[in-house]
């Protein structure tokens, strides 16, 4: 750290004080830190030391126990946040390929009510995911034809979703996006915004940014026709990722698809879900693909 033109050393982490953030953040939000992850904490956590002119990380960690504002930017800090446009790029093949036709060819509800299609973006960081979604979902289910599209996007960090809900992102994540839905959906800045995109206001439109801990699940309500839950679980202890599955599929419409991470599986966590293909599992009663109902 420097200030003043000198650099200053951040306080030293004890292992007490580095197992009382580990048992912290696990209460808090189901994630468990392995010992490996100690340098983290001391350079994710030290500039915060510093602004609070906090003496140690044991004060520290008495002000986040007792201070819930704190708390959560103790979280926002030390929680991971790398995400990219259509990352793992087979969803959105499967997506297009199989779940939208399927979609289409059912029709119309036969109650005269619009066809709406509800989309949860669990972990969502930056807007990234969310945003590659209602591109896919926006070009193939146009409102011209009644369709209806909300996607909620969730994340524990209060710091990142405020960055999300701009849906401004730096112009060098142009190429992860086709160029059919980069010409279409995003805008780009010009003068002093010109290292800059932003999503056009018809994405902006059918995504609602809302802070949720995985953790708990409070403020989740309905089912979900799709639940993207990507590269999260892998930072929970099994016990926390049961716990954290259970919540996600109590979400789920009889019918939807949960999508996870590439390195992840329901393996081991219950046995009413099956897998469609790698990473997308659909409940065993279904057919796989949701149908999409007003």
């Amino acid at each position: 750290m420097k200030q003043g033109g000198a650099f200053i050393e951040p306080p030293p982490l004890s292992e007490r004080e580095f197992t009382g953030v580990q048992r912290l953040l696990y209460r808090e939000a189901g994630i468990w830190l392995s010992p490996a992850k100690k340098a983290l904490v001391v350079g994710r956590l030290s500039r915060r030391l510093r602004e609070l002119k906090s003496p140690s990380f044991s004060a520290y960690l008495r002000r986040a126990e007792t201070d819930g504002t704190e708390r959560v930017r103790l979280l926002d800090a030390l929680c991971t946040h790398e995400t990219h446009f259509f990352r793992e790029p087979r969803h959105f093949e499967f997506l297009e390929r199989e779940v939208i036709p399927r979609w289409r060819a059912q029709g119309e509800t036969g109650n005269g009510e619009p066809r709406r299609v509800r989309v949860w973006s669990a972990g969502c960081s930056t807007g990234e995911e969310p945003f590659s979604l209602a591109m896919v979902l926006r070009h193939h289910l146009p409102v011209s034809e009644g369709w209806g599209i909300d996607i909620l996007a969730t994340d524990l960090s209060t710091r990142i979703l405020e960055q999300a809900r701009q849906a401004r992102f730096p112009v060098e994540k142009a190429h992860e996006i086709p160029k059919q839905y980069l010409r279409t959906f995003m805008l780009r800045g010009v003068g002093s915004q010109e290292a800059w995109m932003k999503a056009g206001s018809e994405l902006r439109e059918l995504v609602r940014f809302q802070r949720v801990n995985l953790n708990d699940g409070h403020g989740v309500v309905g089912r979900f026709d799709l639940i993207f839950c990507r590269n999260v679980l892998i930072y929970f202890d099994q016990a926390s990722r049961a716990q954290a599955v259970e919540r996600l599929l109590s979400h789920l419409s009889p019918s939807g698809l949960l999508f996870l991470g590439h390195s992840e599986s329901l393996v081991g966590l219950g046995s009413r879900m099956r897998a469609v293909m790698p990473t997308v599992y659909t409940q065993r009663s279904s057919t796989g693909v949701p149908a999409s109902r007003g």
